[in-house]
């Protein structure tokens, strides 16, 4: 038998709970390491059987009542106690989500942000400006046809040497 298999056994063992088997009886015959572990293990076990719990003082539950209702006498302090204050918070609560919802739609309602709005005139066919316009224009179309996908696109790519 291993020590760290009778390690683990040995607080049952050191408390009472069980009796070490005849292998593990063997090895703490033999290991005098394991024996003392146990031996010190039995001693704070029996210590800990000894042990009373000390009783608190008569007075100890009215006296907490009177120092809990003299902190909650106390005025509040600091930034956030106007958080505890459900209509407050509540409120703040909406307004920072209607700013957020204006935030978020306020570039649909003013178009190019301020900007006087540029006309953009088609190119001549054929050009890479006239390419590039055909592209983001039907971006949706080209984003969503499957045959694209099934296209050798470097087929005519030559490797530089």
């Amino acid at each position: 038998m291993k020590c760290d298999e009778i390690r683990e056994r040995m607080p049952d063992v050191a408390a009472g709970f069980s009796e070490p088997t005849a292998d593990e009886g063997q090895h703490l015959a033999s290991c005098g390491e394991c024996a003392e572990h146990l031996k010190a293990m039995r001693a704070t076990m029996a210590l800990l059987d000894e042990w009373q719990t000390p009783e608190p003082s008569p007075y100890f539950d009215v006296r907490l009542q009177a120092r809990l209702r003299e902190e909650m006498a106390k005025p509040q302090t600091g930034w956030l106690h106007w958080f505890r204050r459900p209509v407050l918070a509540a409120a703040l609560t909406v307004a920072l989500g209607i700013g957020v919802g204006l935030f978020f739609t306020w570039n649909s309602w003013v178009p190019n942000h301020g900007q006087e709005a540029t006309i953009t005139e088609p190119a001549e066919p054929g050009t890479a400006v006239s390419d590039l316009q055909a592209l983001e224009k039907n971006h949706d179309l080209y984003s969503d046809f499957e045959l694209l996908d099934d296209l050798d696109v470097q087929q005519d790519v030559v490797a530089n040497p």
